[in-house]
């Protein structure tokens, strides 16, 4: 006997195309209703480095999840009530923080994520009829209501591990480079055997190079993109600020090239970069921690 696992029916999930017209319509409203760059930015999580949208959930979770524990215990309605409808409002930002991120994903995480999204909306709703039941002193209804939105925002919050967990949104894919600390200065090859103001790949101690030479300045950053490991040797070039940045081909993540820092999401997570020098016309490359 086939046991199937929860998380295998995800895995069926991710190849549904015929959710494809339905995330298509999604994505487009959501990338024009989030235009800013700065509030993409903010949404992504690009000022804390780290994704905004697991620190946003946990609002309206918590709430939620506590106010289903007082409502086992006699005499707090009011508070529970309270908490219902903290959850609803901080919902909002927490939906928009999501959708920030899930517009930038691959075709098979978005499919996850509108179901995902799609579970967290009927939550929503069930929890915003039981604040309204509540309110109307129809405490019976309330509670069963809010206990059925408990058990769909859980339902959501699984496709939401699955997200993160398995298909690995919002996680550095990034290569950190550690296999350079403590080898010293090592050769990359010629100053000449790189084209100017183009961007090439090597491979040195198993890692992916994206390497960029602007005259006699050679940069060199990890070319596995943190956020869903695109080749940023494919990317382009662009100044920003008067500073060379490499622009990721998949979703535009635009990292500094002296440093790796994000200048522009949806990365959060920094590129590892390392030290490079000219020796007699040969580039060498070292870790950050090298003298």
């Amino acid at each position: 006997m086939v046991n199937i696992r929860p998380s295998d029916l995800v895995v069926r999930l991710e190849k549904l195309q015929s959710l494809d017209p339905i995330v298509n319509r999604v994505r487009e409203v959501v990338q024009k209703v989030l235009q800013p760059q700065h509030v993409r930015d903010l949404l992504h999580g690009v000022p804390l480095g780290h994704p905004l949208h697991p620190l946003m959930v946990q609002v309206p979770l918590g709430s939620w999840i506590s106010a289903a524990i007082l409502d086992v215990i006699p005499g707090t309605e009011r508070a529970a009530r309270t908490l219902i409808g903290v959850g609803v409002l901080s919902a909002a930002p927490a939906a928009a923080s999501g959708y920030a991120d899930w517009s930038e994903t691959d075709p098979s995480q978005q499919r996850v994520g509108i179901v995902h999204s799609t579970a967290n909306l009927m939550a929503v709703l069930l929890y915003a009829a039981s604040w309204q039941q509540r309110a109307a002193q129809r405490s019976v209804a309330g509670k069963a209501l809010s206990y059925s939105g408990l058990v769909v925002v859980l339902a959501g919050g699984f496709l939401g591990g699955h997200l993160s967990f398995r298909q690995k949104v919002g996680m550095d894919h990034s290569d950190d480079l550690t296999s350079f600390e403590g080898k010293g200065w090592q050769d990359l090859g010629l100053l000449t055997d790189f084209p100017e103001n183009q961007l090439s790949q090597r491979a040195l101690e198993g890692s992916s190079l994206a390497v960029y030479r602007r005259g006699q300045k050679i940069y060199v950053l990890s070319d596995v993109c943190s956020h869903l490991a695109g080749p940023l040797h494919e990317g382009s070039v662009a100044d920003v600020g008067g500073s060379p940045c490499v622009v990721c081909p998949w979703h535009q993540s635009t990292f500094a090239l002296d440093s790796g820092g994000v200048i522009r999401g949806p990365a959060t997570a920094p590129q590892a970069a390392l030290k490079t020098r000219i020796v007699d016309g040969v580039v060498q490359v070292a870790a950050q921690s090298e003298s």
